[in-house]
């Protein structure tokens, strides 16, 4: 189930009045910025600026939004913790119904009320946002540290070369699991 963020004002801005569109396709821009992610309490993003184009094609019964969401977020890497640009570029649709009944447990497809007049699609730029941040976040190609700060790199190093347990000696307490068959 998604969030509803219909009641922060500051999200007004993303809404979309429907009522007064013909049918057929109509485009609106957003732009999103760190004031956008500040409104999100727990977000993985907390800085970023991007474009998202959306793509409204109106029809009788439900709408198709088309998402397309551009330009960089702030992340840090996953190798040397330094922050950088990520780019992002990613492109989604959703489908919005309009009905009084529930259509069951279907979360692809969000229902709206014939007497509804307006989406408010923050709650959807968010989610997609999060979901084309990567899964590891490094800030030049993967096995290139050339990008990577190599202070903390070096740092990483001798801390990681310091700690390591000697594998010639044997915990005794495990010697006992070994006589199990």
């Amino acid at each position: 189930m998604r969030a509803n963020y219909r009641s922060l004002k500051s999200l007004k801005t993303y809404s979309i009045p429907f009522t007064g569109l013909k049918l057929g396709k109509h485009s609106f821009d957003f732009e999103i910025t760190k004031a956008f992610f500040d409104e999100f309490e727990y977000s993985l993003v907390k800085k970023g600026q991007l474009n998202c184009h959306v793509q409204l094609d109106r029809q009788e019964t439900m709408m198709i939004l088309d998402f397309v969401i551009t330009g960089t977020i702030d992340v840090s890497c996953d190798r040397c913790l330094s922050a950088y640009p990520q780019q992002i570029n990613t492109e989604e649709r959703q489908i919005v119904k309009f009905t009084d009944e529930p259509i069951g447990n279907d979360e692809d497809i969000i229902t709206l009320s014939k007497s509804d007049s307006e989406i408010n699609i923050a709650g959807l730029i968010y989610e997609y946002v999060n979901v084309a941040v990567p899964f590891i976040t490094v800030c030049g190609e993967e096995g290139n540290t050339a990008y990577c700060d190599k202070d903390m790199l070096d740092r990483l190093d001798k801390l990681s070369s310091s700690e390591e347990p000697d594998d010639e000696t044997d915990d005794p307490r495990w010697d006992a699991l070994k006589n199990i068959k």
